[in-house]
């Protein structure tokens, strides 16, 4: 039953965001961003609900007092498709940074640049990291948080990689806070193939780390490491 409602939902995922992105597709020509970040969030929203309600996965919210004001760099663990929109709900108005052959995506992959998405190509490093603190830069002025999978792919349950040095090295360039943001997603929703177990996610978002003036490969170590612990120490209490 459960691979049934998780095909279900599979279905309700696709269509809603293709049909959803022809609808914001048109509305972001003629609207200001922050209403078009308004209709990103109810794209979200509406996915949220959906696999509550088909596939009996929730999710919960831990240390929202963390998230500081102003603008500022958040590193997600990137575990599963479930982030790369429930993010969009968790923090505050943002912008993405995201491989850009999600652009060439009918409908879909035209919003982002309208939403202000950040497309970066992989296999040049040294551009990629360019692009992230030049539009980040112009991105945090404007008052959007800068949302960044630091690892650069989804990891499965338990691994990780070495972080990409764009987010941090961002943040200090522009005196900002990156703020680390762990999640179980990976167990729940796994990173290949349709079935989504029913249960809660829970994200954990972690304390601020002070970005300026540091080497930024440090402060990639100290995000990833508390990242990783968390995660643990989450599954941990899942298994007590």
């Amino acid at each position: 039953m459960q691979w049934l409602r998780s095909t279900i939902f599979t279905a309700l995922f696709l269509l809603w965001t293709f049909f959803y992105g022809v609808f914001l597709f048109f509305a972001c020509l003629v609207l200001p961003f922050r209403v078009r970040f308004v209709l990103v969030r109810v794209w979200a929203r509406v996915l949220l609900v959906s696999l509550r309600v088909i596939c009996g996965l929730d999710y919960r919210v831990v240390g929202r007092e963390n998230l500081p004001a102003g603008a500022h760099v958040a590193l997600w663990k990137h575990a599963s498709s479930w982030e790369t929109f429930a993010m969009a709900v968790v923090c505050p108005r943002q912008v993405w940074v995201l491989k850009r052959e999600l652009m060439w995506v009918p409908f879909v992959g035209w919003v982002m640049p309208l939403i202000h998405a950040i497309a970066i190509d992989r296999g040049s490093a040294h551009a990629a990291v360019r692009q992230v603190i030049q539009s980040g830069l112009r991105r945090l002025a404007q008052g959007d948080w800068v949302m960044i999978f630091p690892e650069g792919t989804r990891m499965p349950p338990g691994q990780t990689r070495r972080y990409g040095v764009s987010g941090a090295l961002l943040a200090s360039r522009a005196g900002c806070l990156v703020v680390p943001i762990a999640h179980d997603s990976g167990y729940y929703w796994p990173r290949r193939g349709l079935l989504k177990k029913p249960g809660t996610i829970t994200v954990v978002i972690g304390k601020p780390i002070v970005a300026r003036g540091r080497d930024p490969r440090q402060v990639n170590e100290e995000a990833q490491r508390w990242v990783e612990e968390t995660i643990q120490e989450l599954r941990r209490g899942e298994s007590a």
